[in-house]
């Protein structure tokens, strides 16, 4: 089993593995996508002054073939509970980075890599891993870092939704990032905007939505939506019941009305002459008569 920096010649081959649980191991990794097809090599960077894993690693496959296999039925499977995300990796190293680059500032010497992608990756796709500046000697953080998003849809939803939020006890603030070699211009401008919406590969590395494309729940019947409607315009829901020996609605006056028992006629006639109405068989008074 090989394992180190992944080699340029087999860019096409090799597949991104992101949000990988701090337990996963090459080896592990190595095992889970022979599933997928061939592997030539597993490469996961890992920390100077650690010796962990970064939660990303890279896996080269025999062909493309086998790569793009690999990331049909393995991205977004979940290892020790978390999903991970499977791409290309030539994708993400060039062709992706549409200048969704933020700035996050104030942030507390205790947060990692890790935690600033767990956090905001729950806006959209980061392309590399979060970038916090550190002290060259030391390995302390300086306090500020930087996150590259695949869209600008994630990154102005996690400006808008992370700047001035607490983090460790500690409001970070979160902005669009200044470019590299230029005068103040920051990234998010409009010509940016036109390019990434041209890219048809930022289009393709979208987060995962299996469940956004679920089937809409089932039509309610017309009938209950007719007497709801009717409910809440004041209406009663269902027609009044007609007096005993009326005809119901929709019959004709020439039929003749329904046939009454003989306990109802009794009683029909008796309250109309003004004597006590005839007890039902089932009353008390007429099982007990002495009582």
């Amino acid at each position: 089993m090989a394992a180190g920096p992944i080699s340029e010649r087999n860019q096409d081959a090799t597949v991104y593995v992101g949000g990988l649980d701090e337990k996963v191991s090459e080896p592990l990794l190595w095992e889970l996508f022979l599933q997928a097809g061939p592997v030539v090599n597993t490469h996961m960077p890992k920390d100077r002054v650690t010796g962990q894993h970064q939660g990303y690693g890279f896996v080269e496959f025999l062909s493309e073939e086998d790569a793009d296999y690999a990331i049909k039925i393995m991205n977004m499977i979940k290892l020790y509970g978390k999903p991970i995300r499977v791409n290309k990796a030539s994708a993400h190293n060039k062709n992706l980075d549409v200048g969704a680059n933020i700035f996050i500032g104030n942030l507390d010497p205790e947060i990692d890599e890790k935690l600033l992608y767990d956090t905001f990756s729950a806006f959209g796709v980061i392309l590399q891993t979060p970038k916090i500046m550190r002290d060259p000697d030391t390995g302390n953080s300086k306090g500020y870092a930087f996150i590259n998003f695949a869209s600008f849809d994630a990154s102005d939803a996690a400006i808008e939704a992370m700047n001035g939020q607490y983090l460790c006890n500690r409001p970070i603030t979160v902005s669009y990032a200044f470019k590299k070699d230029s005068k103040g211009e920051r990234h998010g401008s409009a010509a940016e905007r036109l390019l990434a919406a041209q890219n048809p590969l930022s289009q393709a590395d979208r987060p995962h939505q299996l469940f956004a494309d679920a089937p809409p729940p089932p039509s309610v019947p017309a009938v209950i939506t007719s007497m709801t409607n009717a409910v809440a315009a004041g209406m009663p829901a269902f027609p009044p019941v007609p007096p005993p020996g009326a005809l119901p609605p929709g019959i004709p006056p020439s039929m003749p009305p329904p046939p009454m028992s003989p306990v109802t006629a009794a009683s029909q006639a008796a309250a109309a002459a003004g004597h006590p109405q005839v007890p039902l068989p089932f009353q008390t008074g007429a099982l007990h008569p002495g009582e």
